[in-house]
This record gives structure tokens, sequence and C-alpha cells, in this order.
């Protein structure tokens, strides 16, 4: 491999990294949103969260992808390949992680929720102050783990000409005819990434729990 194509694969994961950011900051902020509806107590506003959620796992990432690149285009909103992605991304890891936010909210207990309800606080000021703080030590680990996934899932925006990872890989393929030893290194790339990153967030908790504990 010459030094070209190294950085040819160094900007494409760049472009990696900058999807899975982008689609775990509007991703998670919408997977909180649709787990708080989906336990509030009103059926008008679980209901539909609950269905929405349920749409965005059902359906495939590249069924998103696609809808969300050729279909809006057709009633009037037209977004460039790269948004496109972020935006199918986001919608995946919305519904996925709002499982997970379920999850921890129900670790925490209903007596605590009972409790603030007692005191007078609202549902979602009780969300805030009380139950999240407390269940993002149950959530960190499933969230690590769809986070690699999702570092993962940005290959898919190969489908739409995003010039990510393995379009790079299948750039370098095409042009040496070397399709083993192009995805063998696209391969190596996401497995040392995604180790290196568990490995970081695991060391980071690993300080903290050490310095509660002082």
């Amino acid at each position: 491999m010459t030094l070209d194509t190294l950085l040819s694969y160094a900007s494409g994961l760049g472009i990696s990294l900058v999807l899975t950011v982008f689609s775990l900051l509007f991703g998670l902020a919408g997977g909180l949103l649709a787990a708080m509806a989906s336990l509030a107590t009103s059926r008008w506003v679980s209901w539909p969260a609950i269905a929405l959620v349920e749409l965005g796992r059902g359906a495939p990432g590249l069924v998103l992808l696609y809808l969300v690149y050729f279909s809006l285009p057709q009633i009037g909103f037209t977004i460039d390949a790269v948004p496109s992605a972020v935006v199918a991304l986001s919608i995946m890891t919305a519904a996925y992680t709002s499982e997970i936010f379920v999850a921890g909210f129900r670790a925490v207990g209903k007596g605590q929720w009972e409790a603030c309800e007692s005191l007078g606080m609202s549902y979602f000021s009780t969300a805030r102050l009380v139950i999240i703080p407390q269940a993002v030590s149950v959530v960190i680990p499933p969230l690590i783990g769809w986070s690699v996934l999702l570092f993962q899932a940005t290959s898919l925006a190969f489908a739409i000409s995003v010039p990510e990872l393995i379009s790079r890989a299948y750039d370098f393929a095409t042009s040496t005819y070397e399709y083993g030893l192009a995805f063998i290194v696209a391969g190596a790339v996401y497995l040392g990434v995604s180790l290196l990153a568990v490995g970081l967030v695991h060391q980071s908790l690993r300080l903290r729990r050490r310095v509660a504990t002082h």
C-alpha cells in the first residue's frame, strides 16, 4: 500500500467517526426522550412513542438510509449523502437506545418515582433530577456496546456514496484488484478502533470508581 492509499483510508476513517459521533449525539437525545415518553402514564404519549421505537427497531438500517436519501426528495426535502446517513443512523440509535434507557429507568425502582410524585415533582423533573443520574451506571455498558455497533454500521453509508472507510477500501480494491487486502485492512481498522474505544471507556470507568471509593 502506498502513502496515498493509507491517507485515503485515514480520510474514510475520519468520516466514519464523524458519522458515529453526530449519530450518537442526536440518537441518544432521541432515545432518551422516547424512553421517557414510553414510560409516561398517559397512553396518548406512551403508545405513539412505543410505536415509533418498534418501527425504528424493525426497519433494517439500509432501508432507513434509502428512505431518507431517496424518498425525502420526492416530497420536497433534499438532503445530501452525509446528513442523510446521520439522520438514518440517528433514528436507528434512538430506537435501540430507548430500550436501554427504559431498562435503566426500571432498574431504579418504582418507589422513587412514587416518592417524587408525592413531593409534587413533575414527571420530567423526576426523570432529570432523580432517575437519570441513578440509571447512568446501568445504561453505560450497553451504550458502549451500541456505540461500537454504530461505528461499524456507518459502513452502510457506502450504499449512498458517502466516502467513508468501506468506500475508500472499495476504491482501492477496484483500482488494484486486491480485494482481499483492501477489505482485510478495513476490517482491521474497524476492529482496532472498536477495541481502543471500549478499552478507553472501561479504563475511564475504573478510574471513576477508584476516585469514588477514596
